[in-house]
């Protein structure tokens, strides 16, 4: 059974063993995806008489797989270029088969992906299960499927992500498994991520999660992230408040996701930066930068190559962390198993007026008796040694989050099945003193 840094498990092992796994049978994304994506950042821009830099053309992602190669990112397990929607020619070939825009991508797809392929990296595409794309390009409607698998095969691509777009609700639960056979049926591994139960509300009984995670290595379950906090906040609220249906279905080579990371880009705060990396570490969420590697800040960087919350995110045991506290203060408590008995805290603040000192003791976050090594992600540093019973206080500023790696400690008592009872239901609410659940 699992056990996490003395941490009442039980509930997530209950969890973990009664769900069916039934893993997409392609042995890939055992850990979440990490790369870049395109779409967030430069949407559809075709405009590469006027804006050639920043259009969605062949020379974009050369220069996003070279950043990726040389800047650090590929080590850190960076390793998706990812193109998103409007790289296709509005007409297929003459066999049918989708092909890329030829002004803007002359050498084609395949050399693209020998380019990417050369660098240590990975090619991801896009299709979308309709009639067209969102943007408006050819779709890939039921008789398209088997093609467009073997030709997305053909081209050496690496991972698909398959949108909904000019479909409807009987053409996804038929296109969306079959695309899962097609690529299989390939013999190249591509990894698979399906937009399906985004277009589906998210949740049961429309979205059959046990169903995804037999053909899916990861799904979109709701809507488009923008460049804003306000979009971040909105999506991880729909996750945690969700996280009784949501954490069941993740696990390794299955994964929900939240959307993309805004990080680098102009809607959020250094402090609202690393809240959605920590929060997307937590929910052990895919991390899909969509931003301009060529011209980061530094500040941006030093938050998305944190090689600790890197770790925490890439946690081989795959088990997705849990909203634990919501503060009548305005700050809420997530939670993280790891390998090695180890764990994740977050102390999320949502005020926006000034740093909140907030009191609390491990012991009280249903940690077992212990002494406990904890490492601070962002401040870098260790904190030392911290007995469950002791109480301590975090300062966390405006919309910020202080994130914690907590070792396991040798003394700790796991004989305490009956308080991991207490984290099966939804988030816990405290006022001042008591918990009430």
């Amino acid at each position: 059974m699992w056990d996490s840094g003395g941490v009442l498990l039980h509930t997530f092992c209950v969890l973990a063993i009664t769900v069916p796994i039934f893993t997409l049978d392609n042995g890939l994304m055992r850990t979440p995806p990490m790369g870049w994506l395109a779409w967030e950042r430069y949407r559809c821009d075709i405009d590469c008489q006027n804006d050639p830099k920043n259009c969605i053309s062949e020379a974009l992602f050369r220069d996003m797989a070279d950043r990726l190669s040389e800047d650090g990112w590929r080590e850190l397990g960076y390793v998706y270029i990812n193109i998103d929607d409007c790289w296709a020619s509005m007409d297929r070939d003459a066999n049918g088969r989708l092909q890329a825009d030829p002004k803007r991508f002359p050498s084609g797809i395949p050399h693209l992906a020998q380019y990417i392929h050369d660098r240590g990296l990975k090619l991801g595409i896009y299709g979308d299960m309709g009639t067209h794309t969102c943007g408006g390009y050819p779709g890939t409607t039921l008789d398209d499927i088997t093609t467009d698998a073997q030709t997305f095969a053909d081209w050496e691509v690496d991972m698909l992500k398959f949108d909904g777009c000019y479909s409807n609700a009987k053409e996804q639960e038929k296109g969306y498994p079959a695309m899962s056979k097609a690529l299989n049926a390939t013999g190249r591994p591509i990894a698979y991520s399906c937009s399906w139960p985004a277009y589906q509300g998210g949740l049961p009984p429309k979205v059959n999660y046990t169903q995804l995670g037999e053909i899916c290595n990861l799904w979109r379950n709701y809507g488009d992230i923008q460049d804003s906090w306000s979009s971040v906040l909105t999506i991880a609220d729909w996750f945690f408040n969700n996280q009784d249906i949501l954490q069941p279905a993740a696990g390794p080579g299955r994964w929900n996701d939240p959307d993309m990371l805004v990080v680098g880009d102009f809607g959020l705060s250094m402090e609202q930066s690393r809240s959605q990396m920590a929060l997307w570490a937590i929910m052990a969420a895919p991390l899909f930068m969509s931003n301009d590697l060529r011209t980061i800040s530094s500040g941006a960087r030093t938050i998305l190559q944190n090689r600790v919350a890197i770790g925490i995110n890439q946690d081989p045991m795959g088990v997705q962390g849990r909203r634990l506290l919501v503060e009548k203060s305005g700050i809420e408590v997530f939670w993280r198993p790891l390998s090695d008995k180890a764990s994740a805290l977050v102390f999320f603040s949502r005020r926006t007026d000034m740093p909140y000192r907030y009191l609390t003791s491990l012991a009280k976050l249903h940690y077992t008796h212990g002494t406990y090594q904890i490492y601070d992600v962002f401040a870098e540093r260790e904190l030392g040694p911290l007995k469950d019973s002791t109480d301590f206080v975090v300062s966390v500023n405006p919309t910020g989050v202080v994130m914690w790696y907590i070792s396991a400690p040798a003394d700790a008592d796991q004989n305490s099945a009956h308080m991991g009872e207490k984290l099966r239901g939804p988030a816990l609410h405290r006022k001042s003193d008591g918990i009430l659940l």
